[in-house]
């Protein structure tokens, strides 16, 4: 389509930020950190800015990868350095490169050790990211996939709080595990189809019986990554270890892994054994949208809470992605975009006043919309679009996913809407405490608003989330073409097994 190898150019643009902060060189150790500040911002924003290209550029009539690179890599095992993307995962691209340089920017002040090495840790896991969302090559992929481990587990385990190696570690092996058996699942998939190819992989016909076994392994995984119920243990513990920006890519970004896994590799590579297992994975849905939900209700940690709901809305994702329609599908990565946007915006907001007063407990606060009315303002939108208020972005997501659920299975839509509800109560739960009530707290009676650099840092999120939630056709146009493809692919597959009847369809 075009000469110019942007993917690769986005990819590994901020490598290029990580070699010039490595010769940043100077006596005052401050001088060095305000320098690899300023690199990392700058070109965490020009990669911002040239992403804008694909936005611009990306032909939203066609399910054809768009901007494909491929150069032959190790030629005797058929791998190659492949790229591309196509309405979904060109978005997932968009949201990267849109959170990293808020993360920089969020860190300015909050970290004041090794500013040099938390820098090149961000730039590397941005470079990571954004080659997961566009590899089309197998082993490529599972590169850049497990790769994002290493700079995660440096920023929790270096930056993060009192238990951060703990936590750390837990993410390392509850990744790692699942891991391993996806890595046996695509060296399989190499010995059937004899290609690491992922368009070739999407047309192989793979035996039922095989595609059970490598569909186990893939969501050993994914599981793992979403996180789903009950393998989703190490997630609280990471956010609530992890620095505030670690915790905001935690959930913006890398949360998505584990459904855009499920998209690009378990639907279309393994549609029988997808349609065999999605009892289980309803199952697990609803009782991650519930259980976690009740959980989040107990909290009396504010990043807890927060992790607790992303578990929660999570289950919206996996139950939308399984219902096989393409309300449920284009839900849940509706879903995934909104809630990386309002999920990270959330772990700002505790980061604002975390800087502050240096404590996430709840009860620590109270009272702060006298003090504190912009905060008071943006907290209210966010925690509005995380309840799934008309009007945000939560709200257009969760109602399409439960429209999907509905025609698969009323049962799930009637339990999954409870998750509706009991997110209602636990965000407002949240809010009151926080914001409203009298302000008697004496450490708060001197409490600032948020700064420039702040309210600066939220301004962009804020207009997403409302333009998602008034204007989605502008996100919906881009995944409709490649969403109503991969179902086609789909029930094409299904209907040549005799089993699209049990899909419904």
């Amino acid at each position: 389509m075009f000469d110019l190898p942007l993917l690769t150019i986005l990819t590994f643009a901020p490598l290029v930020g990580v070699i010039c902060i490595l010769f940043v060189r100077h006596e005052d150790p401050d001088v060095v950190a305000t320098n690899a500040r300023h690199v990392a911002a700058f070109v965490s924003g020009c990669v911002f800015l040239m992403s804008l290209m694909l936005w611009f550029t990306f032909d939203q009539t066609t399910a054809d990868f768009q901007w494909v690179e491929k150069v032959t890599w190790m030629e005797d095992f058929g791998i190659a350095y492949h790229m591309g993307v196509d309405g979904i995962s060109v978005l997932f691209v968009m949201l990267t490169t849109l959170l990293t340089p808020i993360c920089i920017f969020a860190s300015w002040n909050s970290i004041k050790d090794r500013v040099k090495e938390y820098m090149i840790s961000f730039l590397i896991l941005e470079t990571f990211m954004i080659g997961m969302f566009c590899a089309l090559d197998l082993f490529l992929f599972y590169i850049f996939f497990e790769a994002v481990l290493i700079p995660m587990f440096i920023i929790i385990g270096v930056w993060g709080g009192v238990r951060r190696v703990y936590a750390a570690f837990k993410l390392f092996l509850y990744t790692l595990l699942g891991s391993v058996l996806m890595l046996v699942a695509m060296l399989t998939m190499y010995y059937y189809a004899g290609t690491t190819n992922v368009l070739e992989l999407m047309a192989y016909d793979f035996p039922i019986d095989v595609q059970k076994w490598m569909w186990l392994a893939f969501f050993a995984s994914f599981a793992v990554k979403v996180p789903m119920w009950p393998v989703h243990t190490w997630l609280p513990d990471a956010h609530v270890e992890a620095p505030t920006a670690g915790s905001v890519i935690l959930a913006g970004v890398l949360l998505k892994f584990g459904g855009y896994g499920f998209l690009r590799f378990s639907l279309p590579m393994m549609p029988e054994a997808s349609l065999y297992f999605t009892p289980l994975i309803y199952t697990l849905s609803i009782v991650a949208v519930i259980y976690t939900s009740l959980v989040a209700l107990a909290q009396e940690d504010m990043k807890k809470l927060i992790a607790y709901s992303s578990i929660a809305h999570m289950g919206f994702v996996t139950i939308g992605t399984f219902t096989l329609t393409t309300q449920g599908v284009e839900g849940a990565i509706y879903v995934m975009l909104s809630h990386g946007v309002v999920s990270a915006a959330l772990f700002l907001i505790v980061g604002v006043v975390y800087d502050r007063i240096h404590t996430r407990e709840i009860s620590a606060y109270g009272g702060l919309v006298s003090r504190m009315p912009a905060y008071a303002l943006t907290f209210m939108v966010f925690a509005m679009a995380s309840v799934g208020l008309p009007g945000t972005g939560g709200f257009v997501g969760e109602i399409l996913v439960l429209v999907g659920a509905f025609k698969a299975n009323s049962w799930v839509a009637a339990f999954a809407a409870t998750g509706v509800i009991l997110g209602a109560a636990y965000t407002l739960y949240l809010y009151r405490r926080i914001i409203f009530g009298e302000l008697t707290k004496e450490n708060l009676m001197r409490i600032k608003d948020m700064d420039r650099r702040e309210i600066a840092i939220f301004a962009p999120l804020l207009f997403i989330t409302i333009w998602m939630g008034v204007y989605p056709s502008s996100f919906l146009d881009f995944m409709h073409v490649s969403v109503s493809h991969l179902l086609e692919q789909v029930n094409t597959s299904l209907a040549q097994s005799g089993m699209l009847e049990l899909a419904g369809q």
